[in-house]
């Protein structure tokens, strides 16, 4: 099981380094961004460790 980097939107480290491989860069990262300007971060209660 690949670690998971975002428990907001359910991304793993292995989808980003194949996400990264496919495009040259990380659109997941920069979709991850996106929504945390928007205010769709859950982090404090989907993340494990609060953040």
């Amino acid at each position: 099981m690949s670690e998971m980097i975002c428990y907001c939107f359910g991304y793993t480290r292995e989808a980003i380094e194949q996400d990264v491989r496919q495009n040259g860069r990380s659109i997941i990262t920069e979709k991850i961004i996106a929504e945390k300007r928007f205010g769709n971060c859950q982090c404090p209660t989907k993340n494990p460790q609060g953040r």
